[in-house]
């Protein structure tokens, strides 16, 4: 597998700003690199194409980054975050900036509808995995300034300390009243929501975080498949958050496990509750394996079920559930490419 397209996408996309048209995510570079991934990296120069036309170009740094504390969180700052990631991945080796910046980043999951924390674990797996490269560290503190400049906590999160199976957990998380609005002021709901800490917390702890991760991934995905109708676009991030989780914690000491595990519930959980649909439908017909899931997404092109695909086969991949390709089924079938 050669991921020289993916490196060129890299490249391509760094004069492209994190954001377009408001709050809206950068998708380029996660897609890029599922498709890179699971062998169609021949595909991602056209696939640009079409997807950067709807792009715009990076801000530029105004002021250093000084105190990050202050700084944290305000997207006026974004053009400096990436500025100083930039600078910070020319000083230090990857992985020990990943280590000392995620547990600051981690609590404000909810960055960007938590693509801060997606972008980022395509980096981190793609950097432990494959080797690193000029482009490929270039990505990686893209993620990591957007992250930092968008950082945003869950409204009332707590950990899990329950009972609860993952599946059992999701079914019974309450939903917000009003079901209309953007993001933010869906998540501003959460705190008046009867019932919102105590869901959360019925959800069993593990001494095996990994594991209770793929059980999470592996029940929003589940759930995707037969409640993605209540809004098939943003319940993706619902299974691909907490797996970016998932996919850097080889990367973080284990003292930065549990903490992360803790925020990668309650993000999914949030998203869960603010959009997921009252009642479920009967499931998709499933693709017959894994290549023809994603060749299925990859043909679609809409990024949201290419990155859907990419999480839905892992959980595959762990379970042999037909469920999770029956998600993909489901993305493509309500998903329309812009």
């Amino acid at each position: 597998m050669t991921y020289d397209a993916l490196d060129d996408a890299y490249d391509r996309l760094r004069s492209t700003g994190p954001e377009f048209n408001g709050w809206l995510s950068n998708h380029g570079p996660m897609a890029a690199e599922a498709l890179a991934r699971h062998g169609h990296g021949e595909e991602i120069p056209a696939w640009l194409d079409d997807y950067c036309q709807r792009l715009e170009a990076a801000p530029g740094s105004r002021r250093r980054i000084r105190d990050w504390r202050t700084a944290l969180g305000d997207p006026r700052r974004l053009g400096d975050w990436l500025g100083f990631f930039e600078d910070q991945i020319e000083d230090q080796p990857w992985a020990e900036i990943l280590r000392s910046w995620w547990p600051r980043l981690v609590p404000g999951i909810a960055a960007g509808a938590t693509h801060g924390v997606i972008r980022v674990g395509h980096a981190v797996r793609l950097l432990r995995e494959e080797g690193q490269s000029a482009a490929r560290l270039a990505e990686l503190a893209q993620g990591l300034g957007y992250w930092a400049s968008r950082w945003q906590p869950v409204p009332g999160a707590v950990i899990p300390e329950g009972t609860l199976a993952a599946d059992a957990a999701v079914a019974a998380l309450p939903q917000i009243p009003n079901q209309n609005g953007g993001i933010q002021s869906r998540l501003a709901q959460l705190e008046e929501v009867q019932g919102w800490q105590t869901a959360q917390q019925a959800m069993a702890p593990s001494t095996d975080w990994e594991h209770f991760l793929r059980d999470l991934v592996t029940a929003a995905v589940r759930r995707y498949a037969s409640h993605a109708h209540g809004n098939p676009v943003m319940l993706v991030h619902a299974a691909t958050a907490p797996n970016a989780v998932l996919r850097t914690l080889p990367s973080l000491p284990n003292d930065q496990w549990a903490a992360s595990a803790g925020a990668a519930w309650s993000a999914s959980a949030a998203i869960h509750a603010a959009y997921v649909a009252h009642d479920g439908k009967s499931l998709a017909t499933a693709p017959t394996s894994s290549a023809d899931a994603f060749d299925l997404a990859a043909h679609h092109g809409d990024e949201h079920v290419i990155k859907l695909a990419d999480t839905a086969i892992d959980v595959y991949s762990w379970t042999g559930d037909d469920r999770a390709l029956a998600a993909v089924q489901t993305a493509a079938d309500l998903i329309e490419r812009e």
